[in-house]
């Protein structure tokens, strides 16, 4: 009886969740744009009195040139304060207000995010308009800030799973801008000034190509006024490095290994991967769909392969990595060093089941359930409104990826995804990064392509 219970809950949540997402529709929202070429998004949400801030803006590691962590470095500078709210000052005012203000840089850009209670909009809105048009950076934080950056470098070399994906994407991006290293070297990071901060600061911290969006519990039309008076004293610049990621990226022409060498290694941490999407590939949502089954979710392909019938690792995972003018594709798992040479065969076995055989009505209806499923969520607070809404302009797509999402999932069918998998899961010219002891597993890694070997400690090369 408490089966037919349980069964009984599991089918009306699992419908309540289907129709939810059937029914979700990105909730109404103004979007206007400032003489000085900032973007602004304003979303009304009363259901909490809470407000929530997203800021993007062209500066992320891509523009770092030869100097690694740059990016992440400016960003972090941005909460040194300001003349008006010196550090100290600035964290005081928040703390006592529940507010917080987290800045950040990523590989194509940088970036501010803001949770306030509405009635704090006043002073968090000008806290924020000051830390991004008027920043100090303060010396004496940059040294701290610095020195805590150089010791998590040092220390990530003692992890393969800190370092793994830093190298995987240099091998596949080689010199391209995708390559650069978000946090950045010990050789570079140790070299940036406080005045290579401010230079990049004023070079890629511009309005034009920039946007913010604001959601949560206001009357639009006077945080409109309010974000105009405050963001319009932003002046415009010159975006010198705007095209640097729209470069050809040279696709490697064979397989390839790239081992580094960990000598106290246990285990060996493994990618197994190829160039990807951009995040405005039209065929974004199949290619979802198709990649939870393959090695999105714990009952994946490759998990259960891996993890539940063999017992070769703690758990295996897929993932498409898009950018707007390129992307990787990635399967990722680690396994004792002993049953290196049986994970790796494992993997590529799975990938090859994926080709050959496709999937099933069956399986194709669980991956769409489970994709439908956790689709909604995804948007349900403010802070995660916000953040979507930069997102939608970063990546320039519309409230229709939103609204057609249901239509999307279930338009894809069993011949459909058999084309995505034929175009963009990877049969050959594998890239295969592995870290591990070099002693115990070269042998092996010399099985999948040409190997080139570095060592952990030693820092990323500049292209491989």
């Amino acid at each position: 009886m408490r089966h037919l219970k349980y069964l009984a809950f599991f089918t009306t949540t699992l419908f309540a969740l289907q129709t939810i997402a059937q029914d979700y529709k990105l909730p109404a929202y103004e979007k206007f744009k400032l003489k000085n070429g900032l973007t602004v998004f304003l979303m009304e949400q009363h259901e909490v009195p809470v407000m929530n801030v997203s800021v993007i803006l062209p500066a992320g590691a891509i523009y770092d040139g030869e100097k690694a962590g740059l990016a992440s470095l400016t960003a972090a500078g941005l909460k040194y304060g300001t003349k008006n709210y010196p550090k100290a000052k600035l964290e005081e005012e928040l703390d006592f207000i529940g507010a917080t203000v987290n800045s950040f840089a990523s590989k194509e850009s940088a970036g501010l995010s803001s949770k306030f209670a509405a009635k704090d909009k006043d002073k968090v809105l000008d806290i924020i308009k000051e830390l991004l048009t008027v920043p100090v950076f303060d010396n004496t934080e940059f040294e701290k800030e610095k020195k805590r950056v150089l010791t998590s470098l040092e220390q990530a070399k003692e992890s393969p799973r800190a370092v793994i994906s830093s190298y995987f994407d240099k091998f596949i991006y080689g010199d391209h801008v995708y390559g650069n290293i978000v946090q950045g070297k010990i050789s570079t990071v140790t070299a940036i000034t406080i005045d290579d901060l401010k230079n990049f600061y004023k070079e890629n911290y511009i309005p034009n190509g920039a946007a913010i969006s604001i959601v949560g519990d206001f009357n639009a039309k006077e945080i409109k006024a309010a974000v105009t008076k405050l963001f319009s004293v932003w002046p415009s610049g010159k975006q010198t490095q705007a095209n640097l990621a729209a470069k050809p990226i040279t696709a490697p022409t064979s397989n390839r290994v790239l081992l580094i060498n960990k000598d106290d290694a246990k285990e060996t941490t493994f990618y197994i991967g190829a160039p990807g999407i951009s995040r405005n590939n039209p065929d974004f949502v199949s290619i979802d769909v198709v990649n939870t089954l393959f090695g999105g979710r714990f009952t994946s392909m490759l998990n259960d392969e891996l993890r539940v019938n063999t017992g070769l690792t703690y758990g295996a995972n897929s993932r498409f990595t898009p950018l707007k003018n390129g992307g990787t594709f990635a399967i990722s798992t680690f396994t004792a060093g002993k049953t290196t040479e049986a994970a790796v065969d494992k993997a590529l076995e799975v990938l090859n089941t994926l080709h050959d055989k496709g999937i099933n009505d069956t399986s194709l209806a669980s991956a769409k359930n489970y994709v439908k499923g956790q689709f909604p969520p995804r948007y349900e607070t403010s802070g995660q409104l916000a953040g979507l809404l930069t997102q939608m302009f970063w990546y320039n797509f519309d409230e229709s990826f939103i609204n057609n999402f249901q239509k999307s999932v279930d338009g894809l069918t069993v011949e459909k995804a058999k084309q995505i998998i034929a175009k963009y899961f990877p049969k050959d010219k594998l890239q295969f990064v592995m870290v591990g002891k070099s002693a115990d597993i070269k042998k092996i890694a010399e099985k999948y392509g040409p190997v080139t070997e570095v060592q952990i400690k030693e820092e990323v090369k500049k292209a491989f």
